[in-house]
């Protein structure tokens, strides 16, 4: 489930905006609700070193690695910095195709259009904690946009298991169902293990993976509801009220916190 590129930059755009207009005036020490210890400076640096980062490695193509850290700006430079960084971003990711190949931290990603379905996501999420933040109504996008938010944070935040790793599922199964667009997902419960070539650790962790072929049997967990309350709930951003949840509590329990590993 992917959209077309012109969606992702136009959410891009439209996000980042809104974001910035949420936060025009907000006291910079103002807390955060949803990001712990994060203040309203915190949140406009955080976002615009994103994009500011991001923006280097769409601009450089398939020769550029990993991209410098970004230096933070004073306070008062910070609403500037992130409008800069924000059509640096857009600028760099419309001058080429999707298909064209950059570098990338997920071994799924390494194309344009990867990254601008992330950063419009990412955009996405974080003006959902600038209207927090400034006290303002959280307003839905699309149902499209958010339907691929919900599969965009399962199979890129969520699952994702590096060619040195494995998967293995214990049989546990989730189902998310986003009942006004037509679509769900169900993940399949397990444990991650390997090591990483690259520190030496050794890693064995509960994870979780989106399963290709759906046996149509009974899971241990389903949640309901609509595509954006299933979005802000996956994120952390959204309590379960507006959701319905069937199954097993401990299972609930344990998605909750593999959830909150992966979108920290």
């Amino acid at each position: 489930m992917t959209l077309r590129h012109e969606v992702y930059l136009a959410a891009l755009r439209e996000e980042s905006e809104r974001f910035l207009e949420a936060l025009a005036g907000v006291d910079p020490t103002t807390p955060v609700p949803t990001c712990d210890g994060w203040t309203a400076a915190d949140l406009l640096w955080h976002l615009g070193e994103v994009q500011q980062s991001w923006a280097e490695v769409a601009a450089r193509g398939p020769e550029g690695g990993e991209p410098p850290a970004v230096a933070r700006p004073d306070e008062a430079d910070l609403a500037t910095f992130a409008a800069t960084a924000g059509t640096a971003l857009l600028a760099a990711l419309s001058r080429r195709e999707p298909g064209e190949p950059c570098w990338s931290w997920h071994e799924d990603g390494g194309s344009v259009g990867w990254v601008a379905r992330r950063q419009a996501h990412e955009a996405l999420v974080h003006r959902v904690d600038a209207q927090l933040t400034a006290g303002h109504e959280v307003t839905p996008p699309a149902v499209d946009l958010a339907a691929d938010g919900v599969d965009e944070v399962l199979r890129v935040m969520v699952d994702g298991v590096p060619a040195w790793g494995a998967f293995t599922p214990d049989g546990v199964t989730v189902r998310l169902v986003a009942e006004n667009a037509g679509a769900s997902w169900v993940l399949g419960l397990g444990r991650f293990t390997g090591t990483s070539p690259a520190s030496g650790t050794a890693y064995d962790l509960d994870a979780a993976a989106v399963l290709v072929e759906d046996d149509g049997g009974t899971d241990d967990l389903v949640v309901t509801g609509h595509a954006w309350d299933l979005d802000l709930w996956l994120w952390g951003r959204g309590g379960s009220t507006a959701l319905t949840v069937e199954g097993d509590g401990a299972v609930l329990e344990r998605l909750r916190s593999l959830l909150a590993e992966a979108t920290q």
